[in-house]
């Protein structure tokens, strides 16, 4: 599997470790970065790199890190196309995959173990996106309204 990969220095020594053990695990890694620590980069730069290259290459997944995983999942989340998902725990990155079709996972770096880390990239990149009629429905509204605009009609 190809995997683009991006954070900034504060998940620098867990991206390190990822790139590492995703490439002795087999997967073609493309690290967009930081490859040097830098206490002052901004995380930006380099997950929306990484958000681009996953949206431009639809045979791959990605990995974003930073302190929380948070503004790393909302910068990635505004390439269009895109969907990524904030995990703590392998169940949580599983149904990212399974029910939201997630393409990139953020992973706080600050509250997350090198194991931790490499329980949940495992999980995340093995699970398929199960397409259930229910789930599909709900990001193809999801998509809708990023091409257009469009809201679902609905009186619930």
């Amino acid at each position: 599997m190809r995997v683009h990969i991006g954070g900034d220095h504060a998940a620098f020594e867990l991206q390190r470790h990822l790139v590492s053990w995703l490439q002795a695990e087999g997967h073609e890694v493309i690290d967009h970065g930081p490859t040097e620590y830098d206490a002052q980069d901004d995380y930006p730069v380099f997950v929306l790199r990484a958000a681009e290259a996953v949206a431009a290459d639809p045979d791959s997944l990605g990995i974003v890190l930073g302190g929380s995983g948070n503004g790393e999942q909302m910068a990635a989340n505004k390439v269009k196309g895109v969907r990524a998902a904030l995990a703590y725990t392998p169940e949580l990155a599983e149904l990212a995959r399974q029910h939201n079709d997630a393409q990139l996972l953020s992973i706080g770096g600050r509250f997350t173990t090198p194991e931790g880390a490499e329980d949940m990239v495992r999980t995340f990149l093995a699970t398929p996106f199960t397409g259930e009629a229910r789930h599909q429905r709900r990001l193809d509204m999801v998509n809708a309204y990023e091409q257009d605009g469009t809201l679902p009609n609905t009186s619930a």
